[in-house]
C-alpha cells in the first residue's frame, strides 16, 4: 500500500486516512503547515483511490483499516497515532479495534462514528448517485459544507477532484460500507486519547453528533469547533486544522 505522500521526518508518525470525497492528495492543503521535526506523516490511499486505483477489495471498513495495518508493517512502524477525515474517521477506529496496542491516539476531522452514518432515504439516493454524477458530489459538497457557504468555485475544484480520483466501484463500497458497519460495541469504554475537530457549519458530523457518539464511549475524548468551517476543515481552515492536531498528539508527549 503505497503512501502518496511522506511529509517530515519526526519520531511520532501519523498515518492520514481520507474521506470517501477525498484521497492522499485531499490532505495536500495541511502540507505546508505541518511540523515536519516532530513528525513523521504518512497519507494513504484506499483501494480504488489515487495511487491505488487498480486495486480492488472489498471495500470494507474492516479491509481499509487492515491495509492501514499493512502499511504499517511495511516500513516498520508498531505505534503510531491514526488521523482520518469522514469516512476516515470509521476507519481510524477499526485501526484501533484490530491493534490497540499500537495506536497512541485518534484524531477525527468531522469523523464518522463507529455506528455508522444513518441516511434518510432522499440524502441515501444523492449519495449513491454521487459515484458516477459530479452532479451529484457537488450538492452534498455544498451541502455538507453549509449550503452556499463556500465559493462555487471551490465546490467543482473539490467535486471534480474526488471524481478524478476515485472508481465508482471503491466509491460505492465505501459507501454501504461507513453507512451501515456498525462497531461501537468493540470501541466503548476504550481509554486511547481521542480528539475529535468539527465545523460549526457541518450539518452532520457536528460538535452535537460527537456528544452522541465520541463523547459516549470514549472516556479519554475532547471536541474541538472551529466557527468558521464546516465538513471540510482540511481545506477551510488548513493552518489552523494543523496547529490542533499536532496540539493534540504533541500533548502524548508530556
Amino acid at each position: 500500500m503505497p503512501a502518496a505522500r511522506t511529509i517530515g521526518s519526526g519520531a511520532h508518525v501519523v498515518l492520514a486516512v481520507s474521506g470517501i470525497f477525498g484521497s492522499a492528495t485531499a490532505w495536500q492543503p495541511l502540507w505546508p503547515y505541518l511540523d515536519e521535526s516532530l513528525f513523521t506523516y504518512h497519507f494513504l490511499d484506499y483501494r480504488g483511490y489515487g495511487a491505488r486505483a487498480t486495486v480492488a477489495g472489498d471495500y470494507s471498513m474492516e479491509e481499509a483499516g487492515a491495509d492501514v495495518l499493512a502499511f504499517a508493517d511495511e516500513i516498520g512502524v508498531d505505534r503510531f497515532s491514526v488521523l482520518g477525515h469522514s469516512m476516515g474517521g470509521s476507519v481510524m477506529q477499526q485501526v484501533l479495534v484490530q491493534a490497540p496496542d499500537r495506536v497512541r491516539s485518534l484524531f477525527g476531522i468531522a469523523p464518522v462514528p463507529a455506528s455508522g452514518a444513518p441516511f434518510d432515504e432522499q440524502t441515501w439516493q444523492l449519495f449513491q448517485a454521487a459515484a458516477t454524477d459530479i452532479a451529484a458530489r457537488r450538492a452534498i459538497i455544498d451541502f455538507s459544507s453549509g449550503a452556499g457557504r463556500l465559493s462555487s468555485v471551490w465546490v467543482d475544484a473539490l467535486a471534480r477532484r474526488s471524481a478524478d480520483t476515485s472508481t465508482p466501484a471503491a466509491f460505492t463500497g465505501y459507501l454501504n460500507a461507513f453507512a451501515t458497519t456498525d462497531f461501537h460495541h468493540e470501541i466503548e469504554g476504550n481509554t486511547t486519547p481521542v480528539r475529535t475537530l468539527v465545523g460549526r457549519h457541518d450539518p452532520a458530523n457536528n460538535e452535537a453528533a460527537m456528544l452522541e457518539t465520541f463523547a459516549r464511549w470514549y472516556p479519554n475524548h475532547t471536541s474541538i469547533v472551529l466557527a468558521d468551517a464546516g465538513h471540510y476543515a482540511v481545506d477551510e481552515a488548513p493552518i489552523l486544522v494543523a496547529t490542533e492536531l499536532e496540539r493534540a498528539i504533541a500533548a502524548l508527549e508530556r
